[in-house]
């Protein structure tokens, strides 16, 4: 068998080596406090700047509760959104909140969670719906003060679904149809729909291909009484600073 060596010999003088360039790093400052928003919220600021008296809150993707998703989905963590809806609430820079949404739901308990929060900030509140505010998200849509949604974005309303092992006895579907109730008073609560409206729209077949439901387009959203007024943005935010004169015209007693 023969032997091969690729090894330099030693009666044989090595090739010259250029000196290796310098490798450049990415320098990622840890101590960046605007980076660190970033990475952790998705944010470049949070309700402790003074550059505005608004703060805006970004609901995107998939809601996450309780379970961890996968990291190819793109998510928005309720145990994020809770404290900046806190922090707005206590800080006195801050006059008004406004929450955009993007989003296909998630899960039913995270998302009530965030629906209930900005519901109960006592600080005027505008929700905006670009793309979608699907599932779960419909209760985030509504409980602002004022809703909006842009002429292309939709809402699906359906049933609300359980994954994972069921057993199947009349207890699980009590649970279910007891969490069902919620999200329905909530929706009926904080938009002009009705009851029967919604339920309606929620259980509808035929529109849907693998559910039952359907899907509001903005225009519609708006004749159903789902949300307050078609717009984007810019009419968004009018409104939102014509909540904030009306909050401070009703402390400075100027209207009762």
């Amino acid at each position: 068998m023969n032997n091969f060596n690729f090894a330099p010999q030693m009666n044989e003088p090595n090739p010259p080596q250029m000196p290796a360039a310098p490798q450049t790093q990415p320098v990622v400052d840890k101590g960046n406090p605007l980076l660190e928003n970033i990475e952790s919220l998705g944010q470049t600021r949070v309700a402790g700047s003074d550059e505005s008296n608004i703060y805006c809150i970004s609901v995107i993707g998939q809601i996450e509760g309780h379970i961890v998703l996968p990291p190819q989905n793109k998510t928005t963590k309720y145990e994020h959104i809770i404290p900046q809806l806190v922090a707005a609430e206590q800080n006195d820079k801050i006059e008004g909140v406004l929450i955009i949404l993007n989003t296909v739901g998630g899960d039913v308990e995270a998302g009530l969670a965030i629906a209930e929060m900005i519901a109960s900030l006592s600080k005027p509140t505008v929700t905006l719906v670009l793309g979608g505010g699907h599932s779960i998200g419909v209760p985030i849509a509504v409980a602002s003060n004022y809703s909006f949604i842009s002429e292309t974005a939709t809402m699906t309303i359906h049933p609300i679904r359980l994954t994972g092992l069921v057993i199947g006895v009349p207890q699980s579907f009590e649970y279910l149809e007891k969490m069902q109730e919620r999200v329905i008073r909530f929706v009926t609560k904080h938009s002009r729909v009705t009851e029967p409206k919604f339920r309606e729209l929620m259980l509808k077949t035929g529109e849907l291909a693998r559910d039952i439901g359907t899907t509001v387009v903005g225009r519609d959203a708006v004749e159903y009484g789902l949300i307050d007024e078609m717009g984007g943005l810019g009419e968004a935010l009018r409104h939102l600073n014509q909540l904030i004169e009306q909050k401070k015209l009703q402390k400075s007693g100027g209207v009762q």
